[in-house]
């Protein structure tokens, strides 16, 4: 199986490292590289040398797998898929070829940045974990949002589902209040030109929403983003405590999770190649 799967890494890299799209990735590395990590100024600060570049690793990943997987629903590649014994192993080899090359356009700008750079020592051992498992969650993320797992709304449920939690988590009592408020309105405009069931379903969402429950999910959510916190503050700290390290490895989990739906999906879906 492995076989297989590497080889169609290595296809599937040659493809796009190759053609106009890698350019362009190469030219959006050179000029990020020129505007935020200038030769001629140099970087001092070794937390905005590890936070930009991981930033920049996960974009490139993320735009990668895109780019691989509208390649991997040309009609071109038809023969290569129907072949393998399982369509998991197809999307291995893109989330394989993503990370390739993004780690690669990731390292290009690491090492440049280096002209004239922070001193790093002491602080090469936490960049893997970091870069890693940020780009890996990129590249699962970039697979719900192309064509090639996309299920009826399983995009839109998933990334809908993201940006319900960011608002919750951005959610405090000040904003809390501010909602009530604005749902109670609507409550009352609604009420206003005889949508008496809707105002209703509004005006009882505003009273829910006014206890304690909208507090307990909005540190539910911040829960489930703690990992980026924790990691943001080890980059500060200069290094990971115990609790903190822990941090890649719960993006990782997510990013199993996310693969196992996608490749659900995949599995089950019926296939509209593109010519």
């Amino acid at each position: 199986m492995m076989q297989r799967v590497w080889s169609l890494t290595a296809y599937f890299t040659k493809s796009l490292f190759f053609s106009l799209t890698g350019l362009i990735l190469l030219i959006l590395t050179l000029v990020y590289w020129v505007l935020f990590f200038p030769p001629g100024q140099g970087t001092p600060d070794v937390e905005n040398y590890v936070i930009l570049i991981g930033a920049f690793g996960a974009a490139a990943t993320f735009l990668a797998a895109l780019s691989l997987s509208g390649r991997a629903a040309r009609l071109e590649n038809y023969p290569l898929l129907v072949r393998l014994p399982s369509r998991i192993e197809y999307l291995a080899a893109v989330i394989l070829s993503a990370l390739i090359l993004g780690v690669g356009l990731q390292l290009l700008v690491a090492g440049l940045a280096l002209i004239r750079g922070p001193a790093m020592a002491g602080h090469w051992l936490m960049l893997p974990p970091l870069w890693l498992s940020i780009n890996i969650l990129a590249a699962v993320l970039a697979l719900h949002a192309s064509d090639l797992v996309t299920a009826g709304w399983s995009r839109v449920i998933v990334f809908g589902l993201l940006a319900v939690l960011l608002i919750l988590k951005g959610v405090t009592t000040s904003p809390d209040a501010w909602l009530v408020e604005r749902l109670y309105d609507l409550s009352g405009v609604l009420l206003e030109i005889n949508l008496v069931a809707l105002s209703n379903v509004v005006d009882t969402l505003s009273i829910w929403l006014s206890g304690p429950t909208l507090s307990a999910l909005s540190q539910g959510a911040a829960v489930i983003f703690w990992p980026f916190q924790a990691m943001s503050d080890a980059v500060f700290a200069g290094g990971f405590t115990p609790s903190q390290a822990l941090a890649p490895a719960v993006l990782l989990l997510y990013g199993s999770i996310l693969f196992l739906i996608a490749a659900t999906l995949f599995a089950g879906k019926d296939l509209d190649f593109t010519e």
